[in-house]
């Protein structure tokens, strides 16, 4: 039997044999991983249960960093033959299982219904605020013009720079990649395709100059002359506007990851998807193709977290400007 009390209040009792972990009201980072050290014990038991309950009862807020450990522990549940159940999930939890679909791939067993008002969908029902600037309308609202100005621009680029790229490479003038938005919710990023048809089969081929969760190569041969330009100029992300437009990104955010980069990620790192993504932010203005380990991409995006403000998203997006008009300012 683990029993285990602590400051972040994470307790493991009995029930019918199998081990229940009960959650404390909050399910942040530091609570987060005193939940993914006391599974840690469960899975290396000797004798190893065949069920782990984690009780939600009490739980009514999550962010990024329990969404981590949740799929950390399922994986490595999962990988054990152990029967992960989440139990007495609230209305709160569930908004957000729901919006990051993982509703679809936990079990999910309750004793009550969540407590939902009539026609309302669990995934609307009072999102976390897990960070000030998720929630503020007024980045909302520089977000659309910014966009709509953008798409506009986009649109009297688009005539040269799609007869450039069919040109230069066999191949679609979009690239669409999956990529991670707040709180891990997927979506698809669009850009004007700088690389070869076939890039990402090609990928494994190519070394990978970067440290940890990210991939980064300066003289990657997927990429065409168009893409090199592109790139340089920042150009290729133009298409990006329509994902800020959909409400997916923001102009000014933390890097957008792919889905097996955040496979890759331990649990505090989690907390950068506390913010939407954005098409620029401080690994953009801190020369983001010379950022090549990733602890520097988590420390520029922490800091974007700390010191954000309307005003300070404003000065980012002028010093981005600025950069863009530098002589190979782009991404490698």
């Amino acid at each position: 039997m683990v029993s285990q009390t602590s400051e972040t209040d994470i307790k493991v009792t009995i029930r019918e044999k199998f081990p229940v972990i009960n959650l404390p009201i909050r399910f942040t980072v530091l609570e987060a991983e005193s939940f993914k050290l006391t599974c840690q014990e469960l899975f290396s038991q000797e004798n190893t249960t065949s069920k782990i309950i984690i009780n939600f009862s009490k739980t009514n807020f999550m962010d990024s960093c329990g969404i981590g450990s949740l799929v950390t522990n399922f994986k490595r549940a999962r990988e054990q033959n152990i029967d992960f159940i989440l139990y007495n999930v609230n209305s709160q939890v569930m908004s957000i299982l729901s919006l990051t679909e993982l509703d679809k791939i936990l079990t999910i067993q309750q004793s009550i219904k969540p407590n939902l008002k009539s026609n309302q969908k669990p995934e609307e029902n009072q999102l976390p605020i897990t960070h000030s600037s998720v929630k503020s309308w007024v980045k909302r609202l520089i977000d659309i013009v910014g966009a709509l100005v953008g798409l506009f621009i986009t649109g009297i680029l688009f005539i040269p720079i799609a007869i450039s790229i069919k040109f230069d490479s066999p191949g679609p003038i979009f690239f669409g990649q999956i990529r991670c938005g707040w709180m891990g919710q997927r979506f698809r990023m669009w850009k004007f395709r700088s690389m070869c048809e076939n890039a990402e089969q090609l990928k494994k081929k190519i070394k990978n100059q970067a440290q940890g969760a990210i991939f980064k190569n300066e003289n990657d041969s997927r990429i065409t002359k168009v893409g090199t330009f592109l790139r340089r100029k920042s150009l290729d992300e133009l298409p990006q506007f329509w994902n800020v437009l959909k409400g997916e990104m923001s102009l000014v955010g933390t890097r957008p990851p792919t889905p097996d980069e955040v496979e890759r990620y331990e649990v505090p790192q989690w907390q950068r998807l506390d913010v939407k993504p954005g098409m620029t932010g401080e690994w953009q203005v801190n020369g983001r193709s010379r950022v090549k380990n990733f602890e520097d991409i988590i420390r520029l995006d922490l800091k974007y977290q700390k010191n954000w403000s309307l005003m300070y998203d404003i000065k980012l997006i002028i010093r981005t400007v600025v950069i863009l008009f530098k002589k190979n300012s782009g991404a490698c």
